[in-house]
């Protein structure tokens, strides 16, 4: 097939993109559809059925869907989605952005001497056994988004081994879910009275490059036949993973940041870390290898929701405020406020967050009748506001001297250049960023390129090999390094955040 295209879906927090990449890897086409979550009855969640409105959309935009030899699903990881026998969805989709199953998260921590954390599967579905909820006893399927996707366009309820291991905690050597741990949960849901077993409930495990089935009739026909039956499937894989494929980071020692609605960095470790850390989720790159990741559930919602009031004001005044122009012109006005921000604190918390031990957001603005109270500060504020929460969780990595040769990142953060690398650069110690041409595609390129590995790969090839050869060998890139005076002005800042944090947490009680 000479015009043959690797195709990657990805169910992310504000939109469900499809890439097609050509044999050369690269992005030849590509379609959307936004949504976004609502919180009903004190449960942030997405509407399920929307999954196949927004599949649909972004698949009739991909051209050339006839030549697709291989194709995969990513999406968001974590959450709840619980299925009767027959895939009915018993509770409406409990998504990552939780912070309700506290008790759950600290009672299996202490059971396994392993991390878990709220978003985690297990960490919801033991919360719903501590809450008695009445549908526990009917669940008969555990999976992700992208699981559950899968399982209906294919058939085949498995997920690769990245995503299993946000759902429960996996076993790197033997590639399945790590069964001591296993054990250890039956007993405990054996005391509760529970009619089954987890191995029972939760998908079969992959690992990249394994066929994960193809397309049904019924599959082709729920999407209203925009692709044949047959082609076959690659694993589904979590954001997560897809990141670190997006960013050639999947080799130890390397790393990469994910910064959009939520913000996430991943280093792929030498070893295990020492100690457990309710702030480090373990999880695995999508060949199995272990990674330390940190996990902010605030990006930049707030940062968007402050370039709309300034674009509103821009308006007002009849300057161009297109939304590439102001966004371009309020980073770079940023580089020119104090390393320190001259004062001003802003806290981005829309969400609760499990590393600083809030609940739920309330976003501040925060300031001393003395501080510099600038343009430049007050948006040099709001962009280290994103990521200052990752800062507390990286810190930790530091200390527990996890190297780190290479970090890269994608997201919209890293949009305009220069600047979302240098404040990242000072969130890591002065590690060097880089962004790579095509890694603004994200997620759904990522998970295109698993699927090429899982079609063209050579025997023996590994992922990192086929990466690192093929993939990534002549990519266009851009590095940026902080200046000493940049690291020090945003440590600076944030010994007046860490403060400001109870701040945060009394107007997250009060208000």
């Amino acid at each position: 097939m000479n015009n043959k295209k690797f195709l990657g879906i990805e169910f992310g927090s504000t939109r469900i993109k499809a890439v097609a990449l050509d044999s050369e890897y690269k992005p030849v086409s590509s379609g959307d559809y936004t949504w976004a979550s609502s919180f009903k009855n004190g449960i942030w969640t997405y509407d399920v059925s929307k999954v196949w409105d927004g599949l649909k959309t972004a698949l009739s935009q991909i051209q050339g869907r006839e030549d697709v030899c291989y194709m995969g699903l990513s999406g968001m990881m974590h959450g709840y989605l619980v299925f009767d026998e027959d895939w009915n969805l018993l509770v409406p989709f409990r998504t990552w952005q939780n912070t309700i199953t506290a008790p759950a998260a600290y009672e299996l921590t202490e059971l396994f001497n392993f991390n878990i954390p709220q978003r985690w599967s297990i960490a919801h579905l033991y919360q719903a056994v501590l809450n008695g909820e009445e549908h526990v006893s009917r669940v008969a399927h555990i999976t992700s988004l992208a699981g559950y996707v899968h399982y209906m366009l294919t058939g085949v309820n498995a997920v690769g081994i990245g995503e299993a291991s946000g759902m429960f905690p996996v076993d790197t050597e033997k590639l399945c879910y790590d069964e001591k741990m296993v054990e250890k949960f039956n007993k405990l849901a054996e005391e509760k009275k529970i009619p089954w077993k987890l191995t029972e409930v939760l998908p079969k495990i992959l690992v990249a490059g394994d066929n994960a089935g193809c397309l049904t009739k019924e599959g082709s026909e729920m999407i209203d036949g925009l692709l044949p039956e047959g082609i076959p499937f690659a694993p589904p894989e979590g954001d997560g993973g897809t990141g670190m494929i997006a960013t050639n980071a999947v080799a130890p020692r390397t790393g990469n940041v994910s910064a959009g609605t939520s913000i996430f960095a991943m280093v792929v470790m030498e070893k295990p870390l020492e100690n457990v850390y309710e702030e480090i989720d373990i999880i695995t790159t999508p060949s199995g290898k272990n990674v330390a990741m940190v996990h902010g559930n605030n990006c930049t919602t707030d940062s968007n929701a402050w370039v709309s009031v300034l674009k509103e004001s821009a308006m007002l005044l009849g300057a161009d405020a297109s939304d590439g122009n102001i966004y371009t012109k309020f980073y770079e006005k940023s580089l020119q406020g104090d390393a320190d921000c001259g004062g001003v604190l802003v806290c981005n918390y829309l969400a609760g967050e499990v590393i600083t031990h809030i609940e739920n957001g309330r976003p501040l603005v925060v300031r001393r009748p003395d501080s510099k109270f600038t343009l430049a500060n007050f948006f040099r504020s709001i962009l280290y506001s994103t990521m200052a929460t990752l800062k507390l969780g990286m810190d930790i990595l530091e200390k527990e001297n996890v190297k780190i040769d290479s970090m890269t990142g994608h997201g919209g953060l890293f949009k305009t250049p220069k600047v979302g690398q240098t404040y990242m650069s000072c969130v890591c110690s002065g590690a060097p960023i880089t962004c790579m041409k095509t890694a603004g595609e994200g997620g759904p390129y990522g998970m295109a390129l698993l699927a090429a590995y899982a079609c063209d790969k050579n025997d023996g090839e590994t992922l990192e090999e086929y990466l690192d050869n093929r993939v990534f060998k002549n990519a266009e890139s851009v590095t940026v390094k902080a200046d000493q005076s940049d690291i020090d002005g945003f440590d600076k800042y944030m010994e007046e955040y860490k403060k400001m944090l109870e701040i945060e947490r009394t107007a997250s009680e009060m208000i």
